[in-house]
């Protein structure tokens, strides 16, 4: 049996397994290993209890995190003579909230009988990092009402709660409470405030509260870079990122992955390029967490060489990683490729979620794979995965674009749960394809039933009337339309021009270019139809006749921004057009014609996917 030591029984005992990365030679923190094992010179008296002692050991666990091992600690603590020690009560209650354990931290709070400020704080910070922001925000008067008065920690935990609740009304008020308090300068409570506005998409708060910061950081310069992000402005998003570097503050992960996701949205490859290239210059490693965003917006900005290259060089990839690629090949109709990532996913061993199943079920419904999709959709079976709603909205997508409406409408009735309006808008979409009015107007009635401030579904229904020559009941549904507020969201496109974006609507005649624009149609309209185009009537959604049905075609969006585009570019350059909705039939057949007439690779991305025209086709194979 081991003696007891005489001299310094607490320090040597104490700290003889010491973390090198936590501890420092002033506060040398136990290795939790090592924790136990003194708890067990505790009770065989080889070691002194003292609070001291108790704190180091909850300190360590608080480290490792370890659940068990905190329960252990607070049993031993609760049966010696500090049981009931408000310093060391504060203590596990912020280690039960760091190990996740919510519940438990709220019992030793409701058990202490001296509640101080650093109690209170602790536990709203608790329930606000483990996604509980209501039952944070909700301790707050009561809080208020024991006479404490909240510091720079506490209103950064209820911020923070806020903006997870995304309740910008309950956030002014803690924010008047700040001002208040006098702590709504500070740096921390301030970079606080503007992340909880951005985060309730209140961005001219978030920004004015970002004005009014003395000295801003980075955590704040990073909180409006991720508002604007998340509010789809990805132009401000941009111009925010550049202006943090002019004031000399340094991107981190969290500020590229931001900026890639805005980039993605706008779809502008060059900016793109651009952070890109500054990452590579800061010689920061591509972890993960950024290499996912940056793959992402080559692959939605039109460029898959360079997704491709990013996913290959990437050391550690992770779920999220495949699946973004196998997204990639989704959106542009690569289905076989699609499927060869696909199996690549199962036999490296990489875990296959819902949302993987998800991404193949999508390329599959847009490369036309249907024997394929059936046959992924029962393998989620395989991996003890249950399809959600998604999926069987895809397997839908699938069947109804392939041609087999009934097949589609048999799967539908025989789901385990109710359909919901994206299953039948997905089959609507699915009949204007193939002008299928019957099982159209079928499919609508639900839509209308279940989604009646959907403004999409009546268009499709309108779509299918006019396409089919049923003009009556074309007016019928505008009727409704009108008399029920709906609005078709009026077509635009956009193209990235020397880091600066044009858009376009039909007709346009506001850009300071129009005249040029409309000329170079001209002679592109006149050379494509010596290769054999031939204005496609039956995209024209309107009953006039057939002399005003082509001139409403020929200054469709995305045709004005590619003959600008063709004016602007240098030869050989390859041309990016987004687009905020599908991209019409005729408008499809003129651009393949132009890739081979003017020997141009034109990517458009609509709402579906991407359309890679080259040299006289598309990589759709003309099925989207």
């Amino acid at each position: 049996m081991r003696k007891p030591h005489k001299l310094l029984p607490n320090y040597l005992l104490l700290y003889r397994h010491t973390r090198p990365c936590t501890s420092t030679a002033a506060n040398p923190v136990p290795a939790a290993s090592a924790v136990l094992r003194d708890l067990d010179l505790l009770d065989a008296g080889e070691l002194a209890p003292t609070p001291r002692v108790y704190h180091s050991f909850i300190t360590a666990c608080t480290q490792s995190k370890n659940l068990e091992d905190a329960r252990k600690i607070h049993a031993h603590l609760a049966s010696s003579r500090f049981a009931g020690d408000a310093f060391l009560d504060n203590s596990l209650i912020h280690l039960y909230c760091k190990c996740g354990s919510v519940l438990e931290a709220r019992k030793v709070f409701d058990g202490m009988r001296r509640k101080d400020m650093v109690s209170w704080t602790s536990l709203i910070a608790g329930y606000a990092q483990n996604d509980m922001p209501a039952v944070a925000i909700r301790l707050l008067p009561g809080m208020l009402k024991g006479r404490f008065r909240p510091n720079g920690f506490t209103f950064a935990s209820l911020l923070k709660a806020a903006g997870a609740y995304a309740d910008s009304g309950i956030g002014r008020q803690i924010h008047a409470l700040a001002v208040k308090c006098d702590w709504h300068e500070d740096v921390y409570v301030g970079s606080a405030l503007l992340d909880m506005y951005a985060r309730c998409g209140k961005m001219d708060m978030a920004t004015a509260v970002f004005d009014k910061l003395d000295s801003k950081n980075g955590v704040s310069w990073n909180a409006l870079i991720s508002g604007f992000a998340r509010k789809g402005d990805g132009e401000t998003a941009l111009m925010t990122f550049a202006e943090m570097l002019r004031n000399g503050f340094e991107a981190t992960h969290f500020t590229y992955s931001s900026v890639f996701s805005s980039i993605a949205r706008l779809g502008a490859l060059e900016q793109g390029k651009w952070v890109h290239a500054h990452v590579i210059k800061s010689r920061q490693k591509l972890t993960a967490f950024v290499g996912n965003t940056l793959l992402d917006m080559y692959a939605k900005s039109g460029s898959m060489i360079d997704a491709r290259k990013v996913f290959d060089r990437m050391d550690n990839k992770d779920p999220v990683t495949w699946n973004t690629m196998l997204t990639a090949f989704a959106q542009y109709g690569l289905g076989k490729e699609a499927v060869s990532h696909f199996e690549e996913m199962r036999k490296s061993g990489v875990y296959l979620n819902q949302i993987t199943f998800l991404c193949i079920l999508t390329a599959c419904s847009h490369g036309g794979l249907v024997k394929e999709g059936k046959r992924y959709f029962e393998m989620m079976k395989e991996y003890d995965l249950e399809p959600e709603i998604d999926h069987y909205v895809t397997v839908v997508a699938l069947m109804g674009r392939a041609g087999f409406l009934n097949y589609a409408l048999v799967f539908i009735f025989k789901m385990p749960m109710e359909p919901t309006a994206a299953v039948w808008g997905a089959l609507l979409a699915a009949c204007r394809m193939h002008k299928n009015a019957k099982v159209g107007q079928f499919a609508a009635d639900h839509v209308f039933e279940l989604d009646p401030d959907d403004s999409g579904p009546p268009v499709l229904l309108y779509n299918i009337y006019a396409s089919t020559g049923q003009w009556d009941a074309a007016a019928r549904v505008r009727r409704m339309m009108k008399t029920t507020g709906v609005k078709k969201e009026p077509a635009c496109s956009w193209v990235e021009m020397e880091n600066s974006v044009h858009m376009f609507v039909a007709n346009d005649d506001t850009h300071p270019r129009a005249e040029e624009i409309y000329k170079m149609w001209g002679e592109i309209s006149k050379k494509i139809r010596k290769e054999g185009y031939v204005p496609d009537m039956d995209y024209v959604l309107l009953r006039v006749d057939d002399q005003e049905r082509e001139a409403n075609l020929q200054y469709h969006s995305e045709k004005l921004a590619l003959a600008f585009a063709l004016i602007e570019m240098p030869a050989g350059a390859t041309i990016r057009i987004m687009k905020n909705i599908r991209i019409c039939g005729d408008c499809h057949s003129a651009f393949k014609y132009i890739s081979k007439v003017f020997g141009r690779e034109i990517v458009v991305r609509d709402t579906n996917r991407f359309h890679h025209f080259s040299s006289g086709s598309c990589s759709c194979g003309d099925y989207w």
